[in-house]
C-alpha cells in the first residue's frame, strides 16, 4: 500500500508488521504546549517518536513570520536525522486533534521534501483508542541518521509573493480559521483579528464528519469545488492563523483529488506583523 494522504489504524498496524514505518506523535496544545510532551510520556502508539511543534516543526527565533515560522531546510534536516529518518522512510503521523495539531503540518512538511510515502492517521489518537488497539510508555530508540532534506519553494508562499499574488482574479486564498476569527468578531490568540482582504472561509474543522475522521474523498471533492468555482487548484493558496492547521485544508484537498494548492506559510499572525497591511472583518 502506498501511503499518500489518510490511513486507518488497522492499516498502520499491519504496515507496521510488515515494514518500517516512522509513526510520529505531533499532539499539541496551544494553551500548554509542554503538555503534549507529558500526555505522549505517558501513553502513545507503540513504536511512536514525539514531535514538538514549536521546537521540531517551527523555528520560533524568527520574527515577522507568524506564531510557527517555518524552519530551514536545515534544521529540520536535522531533526529528521534525530529521529532516525531516512529518505523512503514511511511516515505516519497522528495527533488528538484529527489531524489539525500537527500532524497535517509535519505531512505537508515532508511533502515539501519531496517525500510522498507520508499519510496522516485518520481520526488521530482517538480513532486509535476508538478500535481498541495498544498504547505504551515506551520511549523507542532509533538510530540516529545523517540526511539532507531541502524545501520545495515553489510550494511555500511568503507576505511579499502573497501581496502580489492577490492582485491576480485566479488566485483563491482560503482561511481554515474558524468563522468567529475569520470574521474579526472574536481574536484569542492573535493581536489583530480580521482575514486578509479577499480571503475565503473554510474553517477546518468542516473537513470532518461527526465522527472526528475526515469526510469521504468524494465528499470533500464536492464541498471543495463548490468553493473553488471556476478556480483551479493550483491557484488556491491555504492560510490560517500560524501555518498549521491550514495544512489540514491542503490534506483534505489533496485526499479529494484536488492536488496543487500551496500554503501561505506566515498566515494571519504573519500578515499582521505589519500594522501597515490591510485587514476586512
Amino acid at each position: 500500500m502506498n501511503l499518500w494522504t489518510l490511513i486507518d489504524p488497522h492499516t498502520l498496524v499491519e504496515l507496521a508488521r510488515h515494514s518500517d514505518i516512522l509513526t510520529v506523535d505531533c499532539r499539541h496544545d496551544l494553551a500548554d504546549p509542554a503538555s503534549a510532551r507529558r500526555k505522549y510520556e505517558q501513553a502513545h502508539i507503540p513504536g511512536a517518536i514525539h514531535a514538538d511543534l514549536n521546537r521540531d516543526l517551527s523555528d520560533l527565533s524568527k520574527t515577522g513570520l507568524g506564531r510557527h515560522p517555518l524552519p530551514d531546510a536545515t534544521a529540520f534536516s536535522a531533526v529528521l536525522g534525530r529521529w532516525g529518518w531516512t529518505p523512503g522512510t514511511r511516515v505516519v503521523a497522528y495527533d488528538d486533534a484529527n489531524g489539525a495539531l500537527a500532524a497535517a503540518r509535519l505531512w505537508w512538511m515532508l511533502r515539501l521534501t519531496g517525500e510522498r510515502e507520508v499519510a496522516v492517521l485518520d481520526g488521530g489518537l482517538g480513532a486509535w483508542r476508538a478500535v481498541g488497539l495498544p498504547l505504551t510508555a515506551d520511549i523507542p530508540r532509533r538510530a540516529p541518521r545523517k540526511v539532507m532534506v531541502e524545501f520545495d519553494p515553489a510550494q511555500i508562499i511568503y507576505t511579499d509573493a502573497l501581496s502580489q499574488m492577490l492582485q491576480k482574479p485566479q488566485i483563491l486564498l482560503i482561511d481554515a480559521r474558524a468563522v468567529s476569527r475569520f470574521r474579526g468578531e472574536v481574536e484569542p490568540i492573535d493581536a489583530i483579528a480580521g482575514h486578509v482582504p479577499g480571503a475565503r472561509n473554510r474553517a477546518f474543522s468542516e473537513n470532518l464528519g461527526s465522527d472526528g475522521r475526515f469526510k469521504s474523498a468524494a465528499t470533500l471533492h464536492a464541498e471543495f469545488q463548490v468553493l473553488l468555482g471556476s478556480h483551479a487548484p493550483g491557484d488556491v493558496v491555504n492560510m490560517c492563523g500560524s501555518g498549521v492547521t491550514a495544512c489540514h485544508n491542503l490534506l483534505a484537498m489533496e485526499h479529494a483529488g484536488l492536488a496543487g494548492a500551496r500554503i501561505y506559510a506566515p498566515s494571519w499572525s504573519g500578515w499582521i506583523a505589519d500594522p501597515a497591511r490591510p485587514i476586512e472583518r
